[in-house]
């Protein structure tokens, strides 16, 4: 892939974005090469299907494909140089003899993210085992007017997630899971989907901001890190 767009030879960066950017439609912009820019995002999306560490600046840049500007593209070779650095990485899945641990969710929303609609971004990751099992990064379908409300919906979009693994788990013999926890960092949420009755204080969970917002370098290291992303050449 590096090969194809003339990166081979670029410098890396150690983050896919980085926590100050924030674009938009970028209506004053020079027009890029479309096609260009449409082969670059495609080539990034068939990535995040291993690499979660990706996910939320291949879906930011994607909504930008109809008319991409500089602006877009300098943020998609950025992508592509943190892609540069870091070819070694992947998901570390432990073997074992047989299916052992819980299936646990981390889920998140950006309130307001989107600069043009001012839509919220739902992201959710599943734990499983050692490593990430499932993830996505997706612009929500409603203006919310809380973060409340923003939270609320992702936290409703990762348990049909829920609901379906769960289901295909079943399917593959593991029976084990009794019920799966889904952790928010919300707690107006937590109360709500809980009870109506306000009650008890919630634990801050941070894993699922990887899929929602540009983060820090530090931050974002150790996020990657807790999917369970390694460099294979260090393995044994």
């Amino acid at each position: 892939m590096l090969r194809k767009f003339g990166l081979m030879e670029c410098n890396s960066v150690n983050n896919p974005i980085a926590p100050t950017v924030k674009i938009d439609k970028d209506p004053q912009g020079n027009a890029v090469d479309k096609t260009l820019f449409k082969q670059i995002v495609g080539s990034l999306m068939y990535l995040t299907a291993t690499r979660p560490d990706l996910i939320f600046v291949t879906s930011l840049i994607s909504r930008y494909m109809d008319k991409p500007t500089e602006m877009h593209m300098q943020v998609a070779k950025i992508a592509l140089r943190y892609v540069k650095g870091t070819t070694q990485l992947g998901i570390h899945y432990q073997r074992t003899t047989e299916m052992k641990g819980e299936l646990m969710s981390y889920t998140d929303s950006d309130y307001a993210g989107d600069m043009d609609d001012r839509r919220s971004t739902s992201g959710y990751v599943f734990i499983f085992s050692s490593g990430a099992v499932a993830w996505s990064s997706k612009k929500q379908p409603i203006v919310t007017l809380s973060t409340t409300e923003a939270e609320f919906v992702a936290v409703a979009f990762c348990t049909c997630q829920a609901i379906w693994m769960k289901r295909v788990l079943e399917d593959l013999g593991y029976n084990k899971l009794n019920c799966i926890g889904i952790k928010c960092d919300n707690s107006s949420t937590i109360k709500l989907s809980k009870n109506p009755v306000m009650h008890g204080r919630s634990k801050h969970i941070d894993i699922a901001d990887i899929m929602t917002k540009p983060l820090k370098l530090e931050t974002f290291q150790r996020l990657r890190i807790m999917l369970g992303l390694k460099n294979i050449t260090e393995l044994n």
